[in-house]
């Protein structure tokens, strides 16, 4: 009997992750109200607004639901972003899956990094700043920035120079905290303005 409820459990787990799929092309019939912000395929034409072409589905699906968290929340947890949270509000579980497996399927745009931020730029990348602590960003979103999905850190490669720049300052003062075990926090809390220019603008044409 033992056994049998095991079994039991099993079945429902794997039930439970095959119905947590997200699809893509009922994640594109749900994206019409995302492509004002972010583009009809994921490619964002306004600098403050992320580029979600590509990402990780898995990373993609945590996002939505950290929002729709924090608008449940009043800010106190999840990721608190005033449109996103009542974008995100109101969407299911499979919603927020089949959104993120459209938007990972699509093809991100190349972007550019300008030349006076290549060498500081790979420099801090790839190899941090022991003298201060501050860890390689290499170490969790890989030689081109293409993030791990499975381990949940992020594709940050072509993303737009004004967002990244806003994300590395809210994780250093604070202001969004659902990084993983506050791993963002930490070393963001280490980068001065410089860092965080140079940085943006380096993954702006990293690939």
């Amino acid at each position: 009997m033992k056994n049998l409820s095991v079994l039991f459990c099993l079945a429902l787990s794997f039930s439970g992750l095959a119905m947590a799929q997200g699809d893509p092309e009922a994640g594109k019939a749900k994206s019409m109200t995302c492509a004002a912000c972010h583009g009809g395929d994921g490619n964002s034409m306004i600098p403050m607004n992320p580029n979600l072409a590509g990402q990780h589905a898995k990373y993609l699906a945590k996002q939505l639901a950290d929002f729709k968290t924090a608008a449940l929340s009043g800010g106190k947890d999840g990721r608190n972003n005033a449109v996103m949270n009542g974008m995100a509000v109101g969407l299911s579980d499979q919603d927020m899956q089949d959104l993120a497996a459209y938007f990972a399927s699509q093809v991100a745009k190349e972007g550019e990094t300008a030349e006076e931020f290549i060498a500081p730029g790979e420099a801090l990348y790839r190899g941090g700043d022991a003298s201060r602590k501050i860890t390689a960003c290499i170490a969790c979103h890989g030689p081109r920035g293409n993030g791990m999905g499975q381990a949940g850190f992020p594709d940050i490669s072509g993303q737009h120079i004004d967002y990244t720049i806003n994300q590395l300052k809210m994780f250093r003062s604070g202001d969004r905290h659902n990084d993983m075990n506050g791993m963002m926090r930490d070393i963001a809390a280490k980068l001065t303005d410089d860092d965080i220019t140079i940085l943006a603008n380096y993954l702006s044409g990293l690939h």
